[in-house]
């Protein structure tokens, strides 16, 4: 019989709704059930793309004996940290401050006031290389419940004032300025691997954010060496094996620092921030590589992750099928030189055990090879490793698929939608911007209320139950404020003012500090606050860059202001750890450079007009903000009392709004926005 899970949105939670554990989702009435029995709460948190946690509900959650234990004495609660992400940093910080690491799946048993005791990540069926079995765990705990309980509470309590105490303030520290720009540079170029590109050593993350400071730094002050390191990086990854040779798009993480093999899932957030970076390493550089696996990227989005509704599911598994039966990560991608000669006979199979870098021993498992475009592999054929590609796209085609999370993220959505419509803006690709349009649409009419509140998720058309966070306000304004740079609709505009006054008012603590949740969200055992950029930027960053965008569009000293407050956190962070803040020093270059406002005053199916707007988003200023359209028009104050000169189109580039001489020529305006 199925469990409390079977009507919850989330495929990670409905992937747990047929075991034996009597699971509740997060809620109150789990914990007062906690309460009623006098039992701890077991919280058990991952996500569906989770290898370790499908491993770890095989073993324990779906085993008949395990499930009558737990179920006796605990109240079991799952979270899907993707939909719960506060929950998940509470008790992540917890699980970390207590062992040193963490990971998913996380395993947290709690008292039935949800204060953390004991922690871990997890746990085998047996003992195994010194770690407790999951069962000795579960009988230890729930001894120490019995016999203990005055301890218990104790260490629980200490733990709960310990991550009470634990608050980030920047007091005014002010926004960084070129010092600290220059020392987080130099920090990058101490931990950069000269060799294989990237930053430390395995495993190796896709440092999409920091690659956009480099970028952005390179714009603004030449620096050949940042444009060097980002340009590097970007090719290691795309030669590598993180990037699907097949069918584009990258997975998770390479667990080598040559970028060979992958952790195979797909995630939509990194996928949308490549494909923006590599259409901003074109933008700066003309590569053709760059083109290519940004427009690659942006077509895998589309196309394996778009859902019916017209938005963008979460992710891809990164287990599938072998073809016996057996579910094994990386099956769906891998190839051995049979399995290439299967398909495209011996000479083209050879050429492509070349080309792709297969072995007879492999690269990863059981003699299989990740598909990558290795240096010095000899003379391209271009037009034979096409063909060749789409032939072994289309038996792939006839594997068993991974699994999909069709649950959409709104945060995740808009850097989807600010990747996709600049680069359907870029490569003259209107498809692109149509399906980020689309997507912004759905986030509007599904996933905002009539205040303008965010909810965090849906799925299947159905809303979820959980509230935006402040990365969701943050990532989905950025989506909406690209969105109508492209296009020239101001109504992107005014829906992003909505949600980050939304920040300004219900998520802004004192001194511009930021927090995750709102203020009237509901109350964990502290209000979680991480200004670092993990795999996606933070949600601090993230609201920094789109106040600080809309400042610009808008004349907003508010919103501005807010943005400069917010970086005070990059200004204390930036010149220590610039790996884990690169969006925030992103965002801080483009303060330093104004940003710059560039107003294209014409009618919109103008030639003319056309050639200047293009121009100008294509320009590499840092942070630019465009507005393009009719000087009449009220959509966009940027637009405002802007003249025709001669009655031809033009434009008008702004600091403050405070601007240049107004240019008619699509060159002279370029040359403007070099400088």
């Amino acid at each position: 019989m199925p469990n409390r899970l079977a009507h919850e949105t989330s495929p990670y939670l409905l992937q747990h709704a047929d075991n034996p554990v009597d699971w509740w989702p997060w809620s109150g009435a789990a914990f007062d059930e906690a309460r009623r029995r006098g039992v701890p709460v077991l919280l058990s948190v991952g996500y569906s793309s989770c290898h370790w946690c499908h491993v770890m509900a095989h073993e324990s959650f779906e085993d008949d004996d395990t499930a009558r234990y737990l179920n006796e004495h605990f109240v079991s609660v799952k979270v899907d940290r993707e939909e719960r992400p506060d929950v998940d940093a509470v008790y992540m910080e917890a699980v970390q401050a207590a062992t040193g690491h963490g990971g998913w799946p996380m395993t947290v048993f709690l008292t039935p006031d949800a204060e953390p005791f004991y922690f871990g990540t997890y746990f085998p069926p047996a003992p195994r290389q010194g770690m407790p079995s999951f069962r000795q765990v579960l009988e230890g705990v729930a001894v120490a419940w019995r016999d203990r309980r005055d301890e218990v509470g104790q260490v629980a309590g200490n733990i709960v004032r310990e991550l009470a105490g634990r608050t980030l303030g920047t007091g005014g520290a002010g926004a960084p300025g070129e010092a600290e720009l220059a020392q987080a540079l130099l920090g990058l170029t101490r931990e950069y691997d000269d060799r294989h590109g990237g930053f430390g050593g395995a495993p190796k993350f896709p440092p999409s954010m920091a690659v956009e400071f480099l970028l952005r730094h390179h714009a603004r002050t030449g620096s050949e060496g940042a444009l060097q390191m980002a340009a590097d990086t970007c090719e290691a990854m795309a030669r590598g094996g993180i990037y699907d040779q097949l069918g584009g798009g990258f997975a998770r993480y390479s667990v080598d620092r040559e970028w060979v093999v992958p952790h195979f899932e797909k995630m939509l957030y990194d996928n949308a921030l490549l494909c923006r970076v590599y259409a901003h390493l074109w933008r700066a550089t003309g590569s053709d590589l760059a083109r290519r696996v940004a427009l690659e990227t942006a077509d895998f989005m589309v196309r394996e992750l778009r859902t019916p509704e017209g938005g963008f599911a979460s992710a891809l598994d990164a287990d599938s099928d072998d073809g016996t039966g057996k579910v094994v990560e990386g099956a769906f991608y891998v190839w051995t030189p049979q399995q290439l000669r299967d398909v495209l006979g011996d000479d083209d199979a050879a050429y492509a055990e070349r080309f792709y870098g297969v072995t007879e021993d492999g690269t990863f498992e059981r003699g299989a090879s990740v598909l990558q475009l290795p240096q010095g592999a000899g003379v391209l054929d271009a037009e034979r490793l096409d063909r060749i590609r789409q032939r072994l796209l289309a038996a792939r085609e006839e594997r068993p698929r991974p699994g999909r999370d069709d649950k959409i993220v709104a945060a995740w959505n808009g850097l989807a939608i600010a990747a996709l419509a600049e680069t359907g803006a870029y490569f003259d690709r209107p498809d692109l911007i149509e399906r980020a349009t689309e997507a912004a649409d759905l986030l509007v009419r599904l996933h905002m209320d009539d205040s303008a509140r965010l909810a965090r998720t849906s799925k299947d058309g159905r809303v979820g139950a959980n509230a935006g966070v402040l990365e969701d306000y943050g990532d989905v304004a950025e989506g909406f404020l690209a969105l109508a740079g492209v296009t020239g609709e101001g109504a992107w505009l005014e829906f992003a003012g909505f949600l980050l006054d939304i920040v300004l008012d219900r998520f802004q603590g004192e001194d511009g500090v930021l927090y995750d949740t709102a203020h009237d969200a509901e109350p964990l055992i502290r209000r979680p606050q991480d200004p670092t950029d993990n795999a996606a930027p933070s949600g601090w960053t993230a609201a920094a860059g789109a106040l600080l965008a809309y400042g610009a569009h808008t004349g907003s000293e508010a919103h501005r202001s807010a943005a400069e407050r917010a970086l005070g956190v990059v200004k204390a962070l930036g010149p220590r750890a610039p790996r884990f803040i690169g969006w925030g020093l992103a965002t801080a270059v483009a303060l330093v450079d104004g940003p710059r406002e560039i107003a294209v005053a014409g009618p919109r199916g103008d030639a003319a007009t056309r050639a200047l707007h293009r121009t100008a988003l294509l320009a590499t200023a840092p942070g630019a903000v465009v507005a393009a359209g009719d000087p009449d028009s009220d959509e966009f104050p940027l637009l405002r009392d802007r003249i025709l000169v001669d009655g031809r189109p033009t434009a008008y580039v702004c600091r403050h709004f405070v601007c240049d001489a107004p240019t008619t020529d699509a060159t002279a305006l370029s040359a403007k926005l070099s400088n």
